[in-house]
């Protein structure tokens, strides 16, 4: 199913961040790119 999640990024720079999702047995790596 689709899933949405919030974050505050005003602390963040501008740049490339790696997240992790997990659930279960499933666990997954994605790229995020951030321009300010």
């Amino acid at each position: 199913g689709n899933y949405e999640v919030e974050f505050n990024a005003s602390y963040l720079a501008s740049g490339i961040y790696f997240y992790r999702m997990e659930s279960g047995d499933f666990t997954d790596v994605k790229k995020l790119v951030l321009l300010k």
